[in-house]
């Protein structure tokens, strides 16, 4: 059962330092530590002055809409056009194609200016592209918007439908606008949406390539996506590394703001994209991730979305080098793994105001990414730890809630990645943690409220650690536990910052 509201800071307030303190069970360590006090002042931080969200509104988006030239519709062969290679290279890609389509595959391209769902069904047979009822179009084969162009799926269009059975999709290589609208992808021969039903077969999906941009305001998007590289749903990405050397063009962007994501493979993806805003949506019961921003993206805003049911990973993922970015008054609930996860490499970003709970494994999870700030975040009722930490330095938790949770409010780790680095063709990570700890509440936890082994250095000040969940009292775990008397001797009873490090060996003498 998840605390809510009203329940949590009564049981807080009830509990409050009353229990005794007690020393963990001590543990071997490559090194001895000390316990000492830290300046005070050079712990004191200002809130993050968070981005302003006002501007990305749909009535911005419309205002992008480029009204002025009229596009053409052509249909063309699939073979040889740059935006399709990657979907048409090799025997077995186009093989599915010409299963799908029972002849050479073509494609719809949008070209010279701006399209309308309308305008696609006035240009094409039914075969190609048709109007099923009032507002309603099904799409039988792929669309793709030639650089240079623009499509407008807007009001006008209640459903746009993507044929799974004709092997439909859309690519985006200009710009893409889906406002007050539904796109589907469906299954013909059950008249609804394409439903996820195994990882390896063909659903449709949407792809945004370098260069693009992509729009989508008020739109509720269902069952895109599947196991298959850059057709994992809705997707802004880079062309694929060593494909297209000479279609590498402007990292792609886009704005996916208060919509609905819905059975996507992936509900969001991106790689090598910059300046992506991704706010106000739901993702729900989406398979593998909700929201995946992937190498080498920055600038990312992530924010005011809510993320739940994702079936096998986590919530919200941002992996390999997504630097500089912002996941800010998130809610990310009922996950399959954790509810955050900041992965590979990805540093400098700022994780604030999330409220994470109920995640079926760890809340928020930092793995080999250092240099990130945790600030205001509630993490509450999730099945292992509260907020995880490994092979990460220089990470600051300031001012948040970690209560519930069945194991550690914090845990912080190291790990020997060397076998799996090695399997994956990865650069080897160091095993080294450092971490502050400043304000916020660490309650009811399961089995520590905090517990670090073999760190570099770990300052804690006005930690509050209430509500243990053990009858002997609050008990430390990892170093910290060697040193518990200490350590709650300085912060607890004189009220001062803590810093435990390692004490260097003395040099050896002949």
């Amino acid at each position: 059962m998840q605390p809510n509201g009203l329940a949590l800071p009564l049981l807080l307030g009830a509990l409050c330092l009353t229990v005794p303190l007690a020393q963990a069970n001590p543990t071997q360590h490559q090194f001895d530590y000390r316990v000492r006090s830290a300046p005070a002042d050079e712990l004191h931080m200002e809130a993050p002055k968070l981005p302003d969200l006002s501007g990305y509104t749909k009535e911005a988006v419309l205002a992008k809409i480029p009204r002025e030239q009229r596009g053409q519709v052509v249909v063309r062969r699939m073979l040889r056009q740059d935006a399709l290679k990657d979907f048409t290279g090799g025997n077995e890609r186009l093989r599915e194609w010409i299963k799908r389509q029972q002849g050479m595959p073509q494609a719809i391209f949008i070209e010279g200016g701006l399209v309308t769902a309308q305008d696609l069904a006035k240009a094409l047979p039914d075969s190609q592209f048709q109007e099923q009822e009032p507002g309603v179009y099904i799409a039988r084969l792929p669309i793709v918007v030639a650089e240079g162009a623009a499509l407008h799926v807007g009001k006008e269009t209640r459903e746009l439908r993507l044929s799974q059975e004709r092997g439909s999709f859309l690519v985006n290589d200009g710009l893409m606008f889906l406002t007050d609208t539904r796109v589907t992808a469906w299954r013909e021969a059950d008249n609804g949406p394409a439903t996820f039903r195994d990882p390896k077969e063909f659903r449709p999906f949407l792809v945004s390539w370098g260069g693009s941009e992509l729009y989508i305001a008020g739109s509720v998007i269902t069952s895109l996506g599947y196991d298959n590289s850059k057709s994992y749903g809705v997707s802004i990405t880079q062309y694929t590394p060593n494909m297209h050397e000479r279609l590498q063009r402007e990292e792609p962007t886009g704005w996916l703001i208060d919509s609905e994501f819905v059975d996507h493979w992936y509900g969001f993806y991106c790689y090598e994209a910059q300046n992506v805003v991704i706010k106000g949506n739901t993702y729900r019961d989406n398979i593998v991730y909700g929201i995946d921003p992937h190498d080498r993206s920055h600038g990312l805003i992530i924010a005011e979305n809510k993320v739940f049911g994702t079936k096998k990973k986590h919530g919200i993922i941002i992996s390999r080098e997504v630097n500089d970015s912002w996941i800010i008054n998130n809610e990310s609930y009922d996950n399959k793994l954790s509810g955050v996860v900041i992965d590979r490499n990805s540093e400098r970003n700022v994780i604030a105001y999330n409220r994470v709970r109920g995640n079926h494994s760890d809340g928020i999870t930092l793995y080999e990414s250092g240099d990130n700030l945790l600030w205001g975040n509630q993490v509450l009722g999730n099945q292992r730890h509260g907020i995880r930490i490994r092979n990460s330095e220089n990470i600051r938790l300031y001012e948040n809630l970690s209560a519930m949770n069945q194991l550690t409010g914090v845990y912080g780790h190291i790990k020997d990645l060397s076998d799996t680095d090695r399997d994956l063709q990865l650069d080897p990570f160091d095993t080294k943690i450092s971490m502050i700890i400043v304000g916020g509440t660490l309650a009811g936890n399961g089995s520590s409220p905090i517990s670090i082994d073999s760190p570099l250095s770990v300052e804690l000040y006005r930690v509050k650690m209430l509500a243990p969940s053990k009858s002997t009292g609050i008990q430390l775990a990892g170093i910290l536990g060697e040193k518990q008397d200490e350590i709650l001797d300085l912060m607890l009873r004189q009220r001062l910052p803590v810093l435990i490090d390692p004490i260097e060996p003395e040099p050896m003498t002949n």
